[in-house]
């Protein structure tokens, strides 16, 4: 899975970041260094530090492309066909369960999101807070389309859209991944499905 392809115009900086994610996933980040991300590349060091200057800038490169196609991804999932469970997991899948999946296959995966989240704190929040809202926007169109009235039940959109992903971040710091990961997602989409069944009017009369 190319994480990288398309963030960047230049080729030289997309192989360079390519190379250093590599590097980072096989020996961890502070066991790399400027030399080992230059040798993945197959760049030189020269050209490397014309672009990047130091590691934390690389990885934090890195990080804004990564999360970039998890936004992407985000949204094309929610435009598949199905119904809107459906469409949820499937935008989940293609924003965050593959990019999960690579970082708990790492050695080093507890050792990168401890980095990830001391030098890319800033990246991630932002990204979150992009995510909570495209997620938003796929419940108040659904919501919407079936005439749901969150409110009247005391919930909203972006209510809804919160109880997810923190849903997900909790089982995340509970070492929950893979399947059991999926599963517990499908519960919190389903939870998201019923509370729009019962905020319809014909379920509320």
């Amino acid at each position: 899975m190319n994480l990288i392809a398309g963030c960047t115009e230049d080729p030289k900086r997309e192989r360079i970041l390519n190379g250093a994610m590599k590097v980072f996933l096989a020996y961890g980040f502070a066991r790399t260094t400027m030399d080992d991300i230059a040798r993945s590349a197959e760049v030189s060091r020269p050209a490397l530090y014309l672009l990047f200057r130091n590691k934390a800038d690389i990885f934090r490169a890195i990080g804004v492309c990564i999360l970039e196609q998890s936004l992407e991804g985000a949204r094309a999932g929610l435009k598949e066909e199905g119904t809107f469970g459906e469409r949820i997991m499937a935008s989940l899948e293609r924003a965050l369960f593959g990019l999960i999946e690579m970082v708990d296959q790492s050695a080093h995966g507890q050792e990168i999101l401890d980095i990830e989240n001391k030098l890319a704190a800033d990246i991630i929040a932002e990204w979150r807070e992009r995510l909570s809202g495209i997620v938003e926007a796929a419940v108040a169109e659904e919501a919407e389309r079936s005439k749901a009235d969150l409110e009247a039940l005391g919930l909203s959109a972006r209510g809804l859209a919160d109880i997810l992903l923190d849903g997900l971040d909790g089982m995340r710091v509970r070492g929950i991944c893979g399947k059991p990961a999926i599963d517990g997602a499908r519960r919190l989409v389903r939870v998201m499905e019923i509370s729009l069944l019962a905020a319809r009017p014909e379920a509320r009369i």
